[in-house]
């Protein structure tokens, strides 16, 4: 395989420009090419807007490619979507020049660049994969409410938005520590259940724009949190049973 067919998919962490690793930095100011998901037409990537001040900082300019990801369930019309954006991000790597994909968080994570990868394995064989990690939100978000997510034999789960109300209720039972990811809709439907399972002193604690200037964390119990607001927006939520 030449080895200078290769795509290096960068994680940019959760929204702080001083959380991109080394590693990801060295990549972001010698990139000839980079690739950013978005997911509409005309929306700023906030992987980019994230990368910004390293790329504002360099005298070369990479060429910048936003790609749509339309938030959509047809897994038929993503199909196609994924293909395409594939297909793209190859042509620049078989052309020689160092290509970026840049992702928010960790590539690892409910990431756009999962079913990327997976096309380029299967298409693209020839083309070599590099990933290179990124903090995580919910591990930010951790350190700055001074929060310990897990420790000793404790069970963690990370729940994505779109909850599915009744695996909820059989994880809650299950672990320790319980991460959800976005989708303040059923906020209440989850404390709720939460409540049933969980002592009303296990902790909650609700970040929004983490790692942005505007970051709020606000930390309460089962018992004392304010459910009266229906379709609470959070970045993310985090609940620790009480031992």
């Amino acid at each position: 395989m030449d080895m200078s067919v290769k795509l290096y998919c960068v994680g940019c962490g959760p929204g702080d420009p001083e959380l991109i690793t080394v590693k990801a930095k060295k990549l972001l100011e010698s990139a000839d090419v980079i690739f950013a998901p978005t997911s509409r037409e005309g929306k700023e990537s906030i992987a980019l807007s994230i990368v910004k001040p390293i790329l504002e900082s360099r005298d070369k300019k990479p060429v910048i490619r936003e790609l749509v990801f339309p938030m959509l369930k047809d897994r038929g019309v993503l199909k196609d979507v994924w293909r395409r954006n594939t297909d793209e991000i190859a042509r620049e790597c078989v052309s020689g020049r160092l290509t970026l994909y840049l992702c928010v968080g960790d590539p690892s994570l409910y990431s756009t660049f999962s079913y990327l990868h997976k096309e380029l394995r299967e298409r693209y064989p020839n083309i070599e994969v590099e990933i290179v990690p990124g903090v995580a939100s919910f591990t930010s978000f951790a350190s700055n409410a001074k929060m310990n997510l897990v420790e000793g034999e404790q069970i963690m789960a990370i729940v994505p938005a779109c909850y599915d109300l009744v695996r909820i209720k059989d994880i809650a039972k299950a672990c320790d520590t319980i991460v959800f990811l976005k989708d303040g809709r059923y906020f209440n439907d989850v404390v709720n259940i939460l409540k049933e399972i969980m002592s009303d002193h296990s902790q909650i604690a609700i970040a929004q724009d983490v790692a942005g200037d505007k970051e709020r964390i606000s930390i309460t119990t089962l018992r004392e949190v304010d459910t009266s607001v229906a379709d609470k927006y959070f970045s993310l939520m985090v609940v620790k049973r009480a031992r």
